[in-house]
């Protein structure tokens, strides 16, 4: 019979959300008798076990509860009810370098990030040398940490958390770090863990890493496991959940519809097509108001309106434009930018030399741009606009910077933000 090395028994993590600041501070001091709050379940009776030497993987749509398991699975947060057990000394990629003192040096922080995971002095002098080479961060690491660049202060944090060889490895997202080159080492050490028969809880958007790493993965979605099995079973339910994510609640497998009921078709029937996303509530909103952008779209390949793309597949970006005022050749364009701010792609009728003529106050144009979807699996964001020459100047007559988010679905990535789409062959010559 094989060993457990984690037990996550009936787990479930409830938050008390309050209206007023004020209804807290009356229940904390006995002043209120009846609840002044709503019960946000982050996990709902969650329960699975990962067996010794197995690597297992947990996905889900952004809310789904991953990443409070596996803080409640390393301590960081006790539960509401439930338990965990633990078999084995366990290591951390969550939060890199939470533990730092800033006014430590490199050296310092990695004997007290060491101590704090629960290793002798004796034990981290063994593995310094590791430590270091690993970081290589050179003479930095005799200085403050408060000196490093930010490149510099998750390397060293990412060395410590992997060299010190645990018996139980948690990871959240944390294998991209750093450059490309920093990123093969931390790859490498993780098939290194892999092959000593390590433990592995593996959190990632990533479905490439999560199908080549992982034993077996774990769809978590609103806080409750919706289903465990094999990596690409759970990927293919996994992207039905996330075409349907702002659709119908989604808390058991038979809720997964075949088919999405969001469609271009039925919500041009039925109502808006914006209604079926979460806008940004920080969104970059501006223009004169000579013209309006009245609604939006993002459909997939079978015509489902989404924020969810596979991948390697073609969708359409549409906007639908009132005009308040005649304009000679407006310009409608959109832009998709990383979650940092910096664009990746984007184009406009006019590069795409679609002349419109005048548009005519109280006409609606809809611009569709269609396009095969080859950017790396992640999170980008959506800007969208139309704009026009007057007189040779460019003026903005309506944009709505970063109004969604698109999440692109991947099984494959590549180096980079997009995918060239190679094709490889190899020849042997001897």
């Amino acid at each position: 019979m094989s060993e457990i090395a984690i037990k996550v028994d009936d787990v479930s993590k409830i938050y008390k959300l309050y209206d007023k600041p004020m209804d807290r501070l009356k229940e904390s001091l006995g002043f209120s008798k009846e609840k002044k709050y709503k019960e946000h379940y982050a996990l709902n009776h969650v329960s699975f076990d990962v067996e010794k030497g197995e690597t297992v993987g947990i996905i889900g749509t952004n809310g789904s509860g991953k990443s409070t398991i596996l803080k409640i699975i390393t301590g960081v947060l006790n539960p509401s009810a439930g338990h965990v057990d633990i078999k084995g000394r366990i290591s951390a990629l969550l939060e890199l370098g939470a533990g730092f003192n800033m006014e430590y040096t490199g050296v310092e922080n990695v004997y007290l990030n060491g101590t704090m995971i629960g290793f002798s002095r004796e034990e981290i002098d063994a593995k310094l040398q590791d430590i270091l080479d690993f970081a290589d961060i050179g003479d930095f690491v005799n200085q403050p940490v408060k000196t490093y660049s930010s490149g510099m202060f998750v390397r060293l944090a990412f060395a410590v958390a992997i060299n010190i060889e645990p018996e139980v490895l948690i990871v959240d997202e944390a294998l991209s770090v750093g450059d490309v080159f920093f990123q093969t080492k931390c790859f490498h050490k993780f098939d290194e863990f892999k092959q000593m028969g390590k433990t592995i809880l593996f959190v990632s958007h990533d479905l490439s890493s999560i199908a080549k790493y992982c034993d077996r993965v774990i769809l978590l979605n609103r806080g409750v496991k919706l289903a465990e099995g094999q990596p690409q079973e759970m990927v293919d339910l996994y992207k039905k959940v996330m075409v349907n994510e702002n659709g119908q609640e989604i808390t058991r497998v038979e809720d997964i519809p075949q088919e999405a009921k969001h469609s271009i078709t039925a919500s041009a029937a039925g109502g808006e097509w914006k209604s079926s996303f979460q806008i940004n509530p920080k969104l970059n909103e501006y223009g004169s108001g000579d013209a309006e952008i009245i609604d939006f779209a993002v459909i997939d390949d079978h015509g489902n309106l989404t924020n969810a793309i596979v991948k390697g597949t073609r969708f359409r970006i549409c906007s639908k434009v009132l005009f308040h005022k005649e304009i000679a050749d407006p310009i409608f364009t959109y832009t998709l930018k990383t979650i940092k701010g910096t664009d990746i792609t984007g184009t406009n009728t006019m590069y795409e030399k679609e002349d419109i003529g005048i548009a005519q106050p109280g006409e609606i144009y809809v611009a569709t741009f269609e396009q095969e979807m080859n950017l790396q699996g992640g999170e980008y964001l959506l800007s969208i606009s139309c704009t026009g020459f007057e007189q040779g100047e460019l003026r903005a007559y309506h944009r709505l910077y970063d109004v969604i988010n698109i999440t692109v679905i991947s099984d494959k990535n590549t180096v980079g933000f997009y995918d060239m789409n190679s094709k490889v062959s190899i020849e042997k010559v001897q």
